[in-house]
């Protein structure tokens, strides 16, 4: 994520209104906008697969996947982020047409120019979405999913996958495979 060249603070709906029609995405943070950068071949391939068999598990249950270009708002902070995948099952989100507010799934998969933001500042952000019951941050590097799950005190406890271990993601009450995830990813070489 970078600083696009205006450093003035816009209001959260002219950002809104400027990018409906801007060529390239940007997220927003309390008046600033920063363009986002392109993805890789890897993590394209994950983002599909990962939309093919999420799609598919929620069908007919009342829960929305939104893939990469809808923005999550987070109204206690004024930010908006685009979440490489997000589920909300939540009928309030039918009012917003172009951010949804009360997800209950976030998915990213990690870039090197974006992981440690992923991991930290984006987390803490996200944390204040008070529906939202798991984080999930999926390497593009190695088999390896980060899953944070919300408890019943609120507290976030960290799940990890690895290998060919099953994936569980308890707030859409969906399993799979980690080698289906990473279904036809070609990984670095070390």
């Amino acid at each position: 994520m970078t600083l696009a060249q205006s450093h003035q603070y816009l209001s959260p709906e002219e950002y809104l209104e400027a990018e409906k029609s801007s060529p390239i995405k940007h997220e927003y943070i309390q008046g600033q906008i920063y363009a986002m950068a392109g993805a890789s071949d890897a993590h394209v391939t994950i983002t599909t697969n990962l939309v093919a068999l999420l799609r598919n598990h929620i069908r007919g249950t009342g829960c929305r996947l939104y893939v990469v270009d809808m923005k999550a708002r987070i109204e206690t902070l004024d930010i908006f982020y685009y979440p490489d995948l997000m589920v909300t099952c939540d009928p309030r989100d039918t009012d917003f047409e172009y951010f949804k507010r009360y997800p209950s799934l976030i998915i990213e998969v990690l870039s090197p120019a974006t992981e440690a933001f992923d991991r930290g500042d984006k987390f803490i952000d996200y944390q204040e979405l008070e529906t939202l019951q798991e984080y999930v941050l999926v390497s593009q590097n190695r088999q390896r999913v980060d899953c944070f799950r919300r408890n019943n005190q609120g507290r976030w406890e960290l799940y990890i996958y690895r290998g060919n271990q099953q994936l569980e993601l308890t707030s859409v009450n969906f399993n799979c495979l980690l080698t289906d995830v990473y279904e036809d990813v070609n990984f670095p070489s070390r």
